[in-house]
């Protein structure tokens, strides 16, 4: 099928296990990228809270009696980056054919581009951020585990702390980028679900989360529900970009079904969750 560049399809799809999200994201990725589904924004939230680890992330990182005890899920994104634990969040994603012009040149690039919706979407909550590019480089030993402690390229920062992080990846002809914006609690529950060599290694690990991250209720003074948020960003990328939203919408039944499929047979198994 041809595509509109400017029409696009929302999907919203709350509450759904990591297993699954990560699917989906990846059915509509491919579906997207050979041109039987439009352009697609979704926006989903996670029951029960989710740890995910980055596609290259050693599963070591993770510390799986902590996530039993807790009643949290493991999953492993497509996409790089370190772990984030997923609760008490709006996500969203972006699938794109990969000629589409939002997402031309490299990955850098496309970051800026599509940054510009979600500072449109922060602003349109009371919220004032900024999305620049890094000039410093960490080494890779110098990286912590988690992924909210430092901001990337064009990612999301109030006060200097990170707000909006986000990863990407292109493959299937498309682009997929997805990203997660923390509503409300503690930025520093994902240390509990991690591995350190002992409890003073963990706290230092805390407070040093809290002080490079924030949520949005912390910035705003008030709590945002994923309702309002998830309006508010759908109704920042159609302004942003001129563009027709078409929904909400389901995933068709070749998007249903692959996304079952890979829930069961990859993102759901060890043999992909627990690789590295």
């Amino acid at each position: 099928m041809t595509y509109d560049p400017d029409i696009w399809r929302l999907m919203l799809t709350p509450d759904r296990t990591g297993a699954y999200n990560m699917a989906l994201d990846q059915a509509v990725l491919e579906e997207v990228g050979a041109r039987h589904a439009p352009p697609t924004l979704r926006f989903f939230s996670w029951q029960p809270a989710c740890l995910s680890l980055g596609q290259a992330q050693p599963a070591a990182d993770a510390d799986l009696d902590r996530l039993r005890a807790r009643g949290w899920d493991l999953v492993r994104r497509p996409t790089g980056g370190r772990a984030i634990l997923h609760t008490d969040e709006l996500t969203y994603s972006i699938a794109l054919p990969d000629d589409h012009p939002l997402v031309a040149g490299d990955i850098v690039a496309s970051y800026r581009r599509l940054s510009a919706a979600l500072l449109n979407g922060l602003e349109q909550l009371g919220l004032q951020a900024s999305a620049d590019r890094r000039l410093e480089r960490l080494s890779e030993n110098s990286k912590g585990p988690v992924c909210f402690e430092v901001p990337s390229d064009y990612e999301i920062t109030s006060g200097g702390r990170k707000l909006i992080g986000s990863a990407q990846v292109r493959r299937s002809g498309g682009v997929l980028q997805h990203g997660s914006l923390p509503l409300t609690g503690d930025i520093s529950r994902i240390c509990e679900a991690l591995t350190f060599p002992d409890d003073a290694a963990r706290a230092t690990a805390r407070a040093r989360v809290r002080e490079r991250a924030t949520t949005l209720e912390e910035v705003l003074g008030q709590t945002i529900t994923w309702e309002a948020a998830a309006a508010a960003m759908a109704a920042a990328f159609a302004a942003t970009f001129g563009l027709t939203l078409n929904g909400p919408a389901g995933p068709t039944p070749a998007e249903a079904e692959r996304a079952a499929v890979l829930a069961a047979e990859a993102y759901g198994a060890d043999s992909w969750n627990r690789r590295l």
